[in-house]
């Protein structure tokens, strides 16, 4: 990606905030410190980003805790010499509120957005954890499919053309037009940079050198995450998250939560759908780089792949219940009166959600490429310390992220998928 060498304009009285300056200001706000309880001199705040882009600071007072996410003026990851607007903080609280109010108790609850601060103060979510982190030490979360599928159901369609009136989504659209650095982040670090040589990207080192370079050199491939590229830039279906992998979700045994939706824009619902898929199925590749002598993690990739099935299963029926439930603008009741009428749109409901399964599978397969071959990786595989066998769990991965670019359409069911995986895994093992 190129980089804007020139400094973001940042609004008047903006200032990084830290663990000393955080309680002053959080003071002056009497019901966030109502949260808190006491005084400033009983708050604690840890600064706990570990992410890419921006400051998140977990507070703790006598009543209760905040947790608060300030935007900074610059990719973090990389340092100031990669300059990144500031109102992503504003796309970000907006996708908040807006998937909050049609997925309620799915996300954290928002109780102050500053526009001059560009920060946002939520509701701090303990015990819960960042189900990546989960997933690598072998924990099974028996809600988060449903969840998962319940979460996106509601969200991807009470924000389309099916759930919504014209031109109430044509605002919304506008709106989010602006959230273009991310969107361009997206563009560049998904669909184009692992496919070139570029600074950016990097993969365990030899070991992968010949699917880097085949990657590169496969013109199938890049056509193929050309055409996913164009669906990503052009296709104003939903408002999706936009970063929705296992890292953007936290969790316990009873409680799942997305958070973290600042690449928020209208594009194609598969993108979200997909990174999901994909960041499980990049977390089955992992397993068996983290099993032990007394853990050979076979019974816990089961339940990985099974939660793939459940949650796609429970998406595409919860989705396509809201549409026979709700028929918006797109699909106008009055052209579908009658039993022949409602057959018909049945079959339309089926075409549509069949369609989207073909597209969650291509973004999936290019979301998995890009987090081994990319400059951000997961760590699910970083953790891995052993390079050999990182890059044994890495390489099926590969493998599989361009089976799905590629030939998506030859998976018309997600357990076909499933059964990909194993066999791509068997023989790579093998």
């Amino acid at each position: 990606m190129s980089k804007d060498q020139n400094p973001i304009a940042v609004p008047h009285g903006y200032r990084p905030l830290d663990a000393a300056s955080l309680p002053p200001y959080l003071a002056e706000h009497p019901a966030l410190s109502a949260r808190l309880g006491g005084g400033p001199a009983a708050w604690q705040v840890d600064e706990v980003g570990d992410g890419n882009l921006n400051l998140v600071f977990l507070v703790h007072g006598p009543a209760g805790g905040l947790c608060v996410k300030q935007a900074l003026p610059y990719v973090r990851l990389v340092g100031e010499s990669w300059p990144l607007p500031l109102d992503r903080a504003l796309f970000e609280h907006e996708a908040l509120v807006e998937h909050g109010r049609h997925a309620p108790g799915l996300t954290p609850a928002v109780y102050r957005f500053d526009p001059v601060m560009m920060l946002t103060v939520m509701e701090l979510l303990e015990p819960h954890i960042i189900m990546r982190r989960g997933m690598i030490q072998g924990i099974r979360y028996p809600r988060v499919a449903a969840d998962m599928a319940e979460y996106m159901a509601r969200t991807l369609f009470f924000t389309s053309d099916l759930g919504m009136g014209g031109a109430d989504k044509k605002a919304r659209v506008a709106l989010f037009c602006g959230n273009t650095a991310l969107c361009g982040i997206t563009e560049d670090l998904i669909f184009t940079e692992p496919y070139m040589v570029h600074d950016n990207n990097r993969w365990t080192s030899p070991q992968l050198d010949d699917l880097a370079a085949a990657f590169r050199a496969d013109a199938p491939l890049k056509r193929a995450v050309s055409r996913l590229k164009c669906r990503f830039m052009g296709s104003a279906e939903a408002l999706i998250h936009g970063d929705l992998h296992t890292g953007s979700i936290m969790v316990t045994q009873e409680d799942t939560r997305v958070i973290d939706p600042e690449f928020a824009f209208y594009g194609p619902m598969g993108f979200d759908t997909g990174a999901f898929v994909g960041n499980l199925l990049l977390n089955y590749f992992s397993q068996a780089g983290h099993a032990t002598e007394a853990d050979d993690r076979a019974a816990y990739k089961a339940w990985v792949l099974e939660t793939v099935e459940a949650f796609w299963l429970g998406f595409a029926e919860r989705f396509g219940a809201l549409w026979a439930e709700r028929p918006g603008d797109a699909y106008p009741a009055a052209l579908f009166a009658g039993a022949e009428g409602a057959a018909s749109l049945a079959r339309a409901r089926e075409d549509a959600i069949a369609a989207l399964l073909t597209d969650t599978l291509q973004f999936a397969g290019a979301k998995m490429i890009r987090r081994i071959l990319g400059i951000a990786h997961n760590i699910d595989f970083e953790w891995i310390e052993e390079p050999d066998r990182r890059a044994a769990c890495e390489r099926p991965g590969l493998l599989l992220g361009r089976e799905l670019l590629t030939n998506a359409a030859a998976y018309p069911e997600i357990a076909a998928v499933t059964r990909a995986a194993r066999d791509i895994e068997a023989r790579a093992c093998g």
